[in-house]
């Protein structure tokens, strides 16, 4: 009975880190809540490895949603494509590299002095800022764009505010150019295809600010992303890329390390705690990625901003509370 109670923890926690490590809304601040209410009956060291293992569920869905893409091997391919494949594969590779450095030198010590709800709380709300900010600056270069584009204004239906596919098909509509459509004018980098080296080490040094709990990696590459030129759709994509060996690495390394601190021990219910969460979060991260990649063709990210304030405004209010109670 309590194997199957800690596995229906885990089942939860694998639907939580599924939808929030591609959602730019934190998957460490989540997991610190779901901690205080929903605790593992296992040991520290097992805890440890089980918050980061579980992700390679959750990379298991990249490569499977977008193996055609990612695949240089593809006969269906041509020449042309494939040597585009190992390019973005490059990019993917040199945007690895800050988070590699700081990671392997610092993991430990972020964990040690910045794993706390304070911590978390206060990153969560910044970053949410951050978003809310950025998003209307381009707004504000979306409604200028429309503006010295008449015939493209003219074809665009208004709501609250012009969603980034209204200014696509609009544009395309009235016999706009590639340089000269929609995200093209408002963003020099349309695709993750037209990621170049520098834009992809610019990215990089983003993503070593997840070191920092609650930052979320996808939110600080997605802003890191969209301060360098990309477009939405371009940055979300290359979050995901540059997922793969960062946190496959990441789990390679905790599995290291529990295995040097305390050989190939695990009990049986943490063998079934670890596959359980493992293929949640693989199975939930496939209906993420599809529903984020659909939700930012129609509209922003300010709605994670928000999405972010209020969780840090809860951690600290919840904690604060705890500490004085």
């Amino acid at each position: 009975m309590e194997m199957i109670i800690e596995i229906l923890k885990a089942l939860f926690i694998g639907v939580v880190e599924g939808i929030t490590e591609w959602l730019p809304i934190s998957s460490t601040g989540h997991m610190i809540l779901v901690d205080e209410f929903m605790r593992l009956q296992v040991s520290p060291q097992f805890l440890e490895l089980f918050f980061v293992v579980i992700q390679i569920g959750a990379i298991c869905a990249v490569l499977i949603l977008y193996f055609h893409k990612l695949n240089p091997f593809s006969p269906k391919k041509t020449r042309v494509e494939k040597r585009s494949t190992w390019r973005l594969w490059g990019m993917v590779v040199i945007g690895c590299i800050p988070a590699a450095i700081i990671g392997f030198t610092l993991d430990d010590f972020f964990n040690e002095h910045f794993y706390n709800a304070w911590t978390v709380a206060v990153a969560l709300i910044f970053y949410g800022v951050v978003f809310i900010v950025l998003e209307r600056y381009n707004r504000k270069r979306e409604r200028a764009y429309l503006a010295s584009h008449p015939k493209v204004a003219s074809a665009v239906v208004h709501g609250k505010h012009v969603r980034p596919s209204q200014i696509t098909a609009a544009a395309e509509a009235s016999g706009g150019t590639d340089g000269d459509i929609a995200e093209a004018g408002l963003f020099k980098v349309r695709t993750v295809d037209d990621i170049d080296w520098k834009t992809a080490l610019k990215i990089g040094c983003f993503q070593m600010l997840a070191i920092i709990p609650g930052t979320s990696r996808s939110g600080s590459t997605i802003i890191g992303g969209m301060l360098c030129g990309c477009s939405r759709t371009a940055a979300a994509e290359f979050t995901f890329f540059l997922a793969i060996p960062v946190m496959f690495g990441w789990g390679v390394l905790k599995v290291v390390k529990y295995v040097m601190e305390l050989g190939m021990v695990m009990s049986a219910t943490e063998i079934a705690v670890l596959i359980t969460g493992i293929v949640t979060a693989f199975v939930v991260s496939i209906v993420a990625i599809k529903f984020l990649m659909g939700y930012i063709k129609r509209n922003d990210f300010t709605a994670f901003g928000v999405y972010r304030i209020i969780v840090g405004v809860v951690v600290l209010g919840y904690f604060g509370a705890k500490m004085f109670l």
